[in-house]
């Protein structure tokens, strides 16, 4: 099966475009590890930091927290919200500053996150009854259709609570007859390329910021490298890669200038495909 993605300006779509996506996928980076997809009628939010939550928290700290970029959409101004997807606890994903507005306006929304975060997420100001808790292995069906499956992430660990809920998780979703990774702050661990290659992915949502001893020592855990996320797309079978997790934060993003080195010589050949996010885009999914 071929994959197609379209790139399409957000101001040449309208309401209309986005419920005529019920037999295709339209997908918006929303910023670092946040996604916008309007798949068979639902409207699915993943990891969305749409605040400045984290600058105002980190203010004349180490790490400033300042936005690179804009969010493309006010979290208040966000409606027709089915799911709302949570891989962790931290903020620039379980983002205080947006969770409390996504939800009070889309009351009918239901939050999907780790079973061992459920105090975080009533915390970041979810109702009990909008939280589906999930763990590793556990699956959800949505309303509209299509399925939401957790499994496990590794950020820098595989961490679970003493009764085994893992507190970072990824997800698979398979909407209109796609399927896609979206991996949560992870990096490669044993056994992911053999259960991503069995769920047959034709799509991954991973992180490309990297990891180092300088941010782990100052409790900044990271994620896959570049090069480690299009070797993990190509061991796995996955044949489109979009990158996240770049572009947002000074201290924590992608050395752009070794991704565009690495475009340059695409080592990947023909067998993947790898897409650069703009923000400013809709990525049709045909």
């Amino acid at each position: 099966m071929k994959v197609e993605v379209r790139a399409i300006p957000v101001a040449s779509l309208s309401a209309d475009d986005y419920d005529s996506a019920r037999g295709r996928i339209m997908l918006r980076w929303l910023g670092q590890a946040g996604f916008d997809i309007f798949a068979g009628g639902s409207r699915i939010m993943l990891d969305p930091y749409l605040s400045d939550f984290l600058a105002e928290k980190y203010a004349g700290k180490e790490f400033a927290h300042r936005r690179m970029m804009a969010a493309p959409v006010k979290a208040g101004d966000v409606r027709n919200l089915d799911y709302l997807l949570c891989t962790h606890r931290h903020s620039d994903h379980l983002d205080y500053g947006s969770v409390p507005l996504l939800l009070r306006n889309n009351l009918q929304a239901r939050i999907l996150a780790p079973r061992a975060e459920y105090a975080s997420v009533l915390q970041a100001g979810a109702l009990a009854g909008q939280i589906v808790p999930l763990n590793a292995g556990e699956s959800y069906t949505l309303s509209a259709g299509g399925t939401v499956s957790a499994i496990p992430a590794c950020h820098e660990e595989l961490k679970t609570d003493n009764l085994g809920n893992h507190h970072y998780l990824g997800y698979i979703l398979r909407l209109n007859g796609k399927t896609i990774y979206h991996s949560g702050d992870c990096i490669p661990y044993p056994g992911q390329v053999e259960l991503l290659r069995a769920q047959k992915i034709d799509i991954a949502l991973l992180p490309i910021n990297g990891r180092d001893e300088y941010r782990r020592s100052r409790g900044v855990p990271g994620n896959m490298t570049f090069d480690e996320a299009v070797q993990l797309c190509l061991d796995s079978g996955i044949k489109i890669l979009i990158c996240q997790h770049f572009g947002m934060f000074e201290f924590n993003t992608a050395d752009m200038q070794e991704v565009k080195q690495a475009f340059d010589t695409r080592r990947w050949g023909d067998e993947l495909e790898v897409i650069i996010p703009d923000c400013g885009m809709v990525y049709r999914i045909d």
